[in-house]
């Protein structure tokens, strides 16, 4: 069977790439910005899913281009994609009084660049999937975990 990259200019392909990642980060950004209400939202998860991308796909550009000139390992780029984002997440945790904010954002960015990343190394079905269950976990779960809460207070009142 015929792959898109046999039919179709690879500057192309990796235009498409950029979009998805973006649409896919955007997605998971609204979320954030629309019922989460937290400052990182649709532009910023979206640019991170596009950035993660971006970067490799050029790494793919580049290894293809210097083959056999350079030792070049895709998977450094992921890495170092990894690490960058744990520094912006970083910056969206605060700390009020005793309790701990943004955290779960945070989370979601993390998760926003390997959505982004798995867009740059062409697994499509992974990252719409892993788009899905992070809206899963953004929503659903927080409903399931806002029972607990109510139920646990409720049990520690009964125990008193």
């Amino acid at each position: 069977m015929p792959t898109p990259s046999e039919f179709f200019d690879p500057s192309f392909i990796a235009i498409l790439k950029l979009f998805l990642a973006m649409l896919l980060g955007g997605i998971i950004g609204t979320e954030r910005a629309v019922f989460a209400r937290q400052a990182a939202g649709t532009r910023t998860f979206g640019l991170v899913a596009m950035g993660a991308c971006l970067f490799i796909v050029t790494g793919n550009y580049v290894d293809v281009a210097y083959l056999g000139v350079l030792s070049f390992d895709p998977l450094r780029v992921a890495a170092a994609i990894i690490m960058g984002i744990g520094f912006l997440g970083g910056g969206l945790i605060i700390f009020r009084g005793d309790s701990l904010h943004g955290v779960t954002t945070a989370a979601g960015l993390w998760i926003v660049a390997g959505i982004g990343m798995a867009v740059g190394f062409g697994l499509y079905l992974i990252a719409i999937f892993a788009t899905f269950l992070t809206l899963l976990m953004f929503t659903g779960m927080w409903f399931v975990e806002d029972r607990f809460k109510h139920w646990f207070e409720e049990v520690k009142g009964d125990s008193r």
